[in-house]
């Protein structure tokens, strides 16, 4: 079980490396955009990014599932845990809205909006782990 764990951490880290990027590229988008640059590089950027979120994701969530069903965690933390992982699937889905906006050229948003849409991720990320680590319930 130690492997499937180690697995798990290793697919969420790589899926939060990429939470945490996709936003920048939206900055640099609509700035570049906005000062008049070439920004195509900017719209494949981030579709692969995308891409590969996305098979992190699958991969942490399905490790988790393996996880929970082979070491039977229960607890008050594992339920807030798995609401906070909601909220992050959400946040995924909620960039790929923004993604599908920059592919069509409709991306509107200023560079400050997306500079604090990036720290979302994190407010959500931090209760998951306490949660995980601390168990406060």
């Amino acid at each position: 079980m130690l492997w499937y764990k180690m697995l798990h951490i290793l697919a969420m880290t790589s899926w939060m490396a990429g939470i945490f990027y996709l936003p920048r590229i939206f900055v640099h988008y609509v700035e570049g955009r906005e000062a008049g640059q070439d920004v195509a590089r900017l719209e494949i950027m981030a579709r692969k990014l995308y891409g590969f979120m996305t098979i992190m994701a699958v991969f942490t969530l399905g490790l988790g599932l393996w996880l929970w069903l082979g070491y039977g965690f229960s607890g008050g933390w594992l339920h807030a845990k798995l609401l906070f992982v909601a909220l992050l699937i959400g946040y995924h889905l909620w960039c790929r809205a923004y993604l599908k906006q920059m592919q069509r050229g409709e991306l509107s948003r200023s560079g400050r909006y997306f500079r604090l849409y990036n720290e979302l991720p994190l407010l959500i990320f931090i209760p998951i782990l306490i949660f995980v680590v601390v168990k406060p319930f």
